[in-house]
């Protein structure tokens, strides 16, 4: 296992972490499994953001008498209400899940005490300026928070974090389709320039992030490195092509100021798979030949989150709700972090008016106003 250093922590974290996520559907033994094949590997940054009360006590079970080995990226405002997930900035209730937290991970401290999931600059801004962000700091200052971090899908708010000269790290969502912007409207001329190591092709605020924490020495952990799955089929790829965990592993771990990526795992063979990236050759690690090859026609009628069907007359932020549309339908049922983050949007596809101004500027011929009533339908 290669480790790297998280931005201006200090840490020493494996480039490949655990995203816990889903050992919330598995049972104390699979957990405990899972958990020591990752500790086997050298694995030893684990995200736990979820709030259920069973999977942060089989967590801290499966390890209990090794926390040292482990970096633990621990939320404050993920909160367990009334028998499920809450998002919350109401400091009673976020004291009392942060204390739970730690009771059920067996410990006393928490390596990364992640703001949790902020989505809208507006938010941030509350949060950086009340009592929210004064809670955190005195957990930092007793010594229960070593280092403060940040979760977000939005590149303004991770922006601001890396130029807030507190945040030390993000939690941030990336892979190649996140990233993608055509660089022509042109669906015939989108591939003509490869997706390379030189950042082309990406959308230009990404860049600009990834530019940032670098330069601020801001470190970057990955969530959402496989799209939920989706980049691996050729089926529900946007790119009609698949691709493998260790194609999507480059492609995240080479962007500038990325220290680790979270994969997320039910079985010890979905560490194994990704562990894999540790030995692989370059001809496999390799994503940018896959992409380039790519047929052109397989974006037909296919949301890349290119961002280009803005501006929205009902200001839904139609990228993101496609999005989120298709991480939802990949699984069995919608993961919990994704209906929240649907939930927390100021506008969702049921302020849709049907305009579909959009649409006459979307370079695929996605028909979004039919894709936001699938989306009322399935968030519902």
């Amino acid at each position: 296992m290669k480790y790297r250093q998280l931005g201006k922590t200090g840490l020493s974290v494996s480039e490949i972490g655990l995203g816990a996520e889903w050992l919330e559907r598995q049972n104390a033994d699979e957990v405990k499994a899972v958990i020591e094949r990752s500790e086997a590997y050298g694995i030893n940054i684990l995200d736990c953001w979820m709030s259920e009360p069973n999977v942060r006590s089989n967590i801290g079970a499966a390890i209990a008498g090794h926390r040292e080995s482990w970096i633990i990226q621990g939320h404050i405002g993920s909160t367990w209400q009334n028998g499920q997930y809450v998002r919350t900035r109401d400091l009673e209730k976020v004291k009392e899940a942060f204390q739970d937290l730690l009771i059920r991970l067996q410990t006393d401290y928490i390596d990364l005490g992640m703001i949790h999931f902020v989505d809208e600059v507006a938010e941030y801004n509350k949060i950086m300026d009340g009592e929210f962000i004064d809670y955190v700091r005195k957990l930092q200052k007793e010594g229960t928070v070593r280092h403060i971090g940040l979760s977000t899908h939005n590149p303004d708010v991770a922006k601001q974090a890396a130029l807030s000269g507190e945040i030390e790290m993000v939690l941030f969502s990336l892979n190649s389709a996140f990233d993608m912007l055509p660089a022509s409207e042109d669906i015939n001329q989108l591939f003509n320039e490869h997706y390379n190591e030189n950042l082309r092709g990406i959308a230009p605020e990404r860049v600009e992030l990834y530019q940032i924490c670098e330069r601020e020495n801001v470190g970057i952990s990955v969530m959402k490195g496989y799209a939920g799955g989706r980049l691996f089929s050729a089926e529900n790829s946007p790119f009609g092509v698949a691709l493998t965990p260790v194609q999507c592993l480059h492609y995240a771990l080479t962007r500038p100021a990325v220290s680790t990526v979270l994969v997320g795992c039910r079985t010890p063979e979905e560490v194994d798979a990704a562990v894999e990236y540790e030995t692989a050759t370059e001809n496999k690690k390799d994503y940018a030949t896959v992409l380039a090859n790519a047929p052109y026609h397989s974006y037909s009628g296919q949301c890349t989150y290119c961002g280009h069907c803005a501006p929205c007359p009902a200001y839904i932020d139609i990228a993101m709700v496609n999005k989120l549309y298709d991480l939802a339908v990949m699984q069995k049922e919608i993961p919990a972090t994704v209906q929240a983050h649907y939930n927390s949007l100021s506008a969702n596809a049921s302020d849709c008016i049907g305009c579909a101004a959009c649409e006459k500027r979307c370079p695929f011929g996605v028909s979004i106003v039919e894709r936001m009533k699938k989306a009322v339908q399935l968030f519902a």
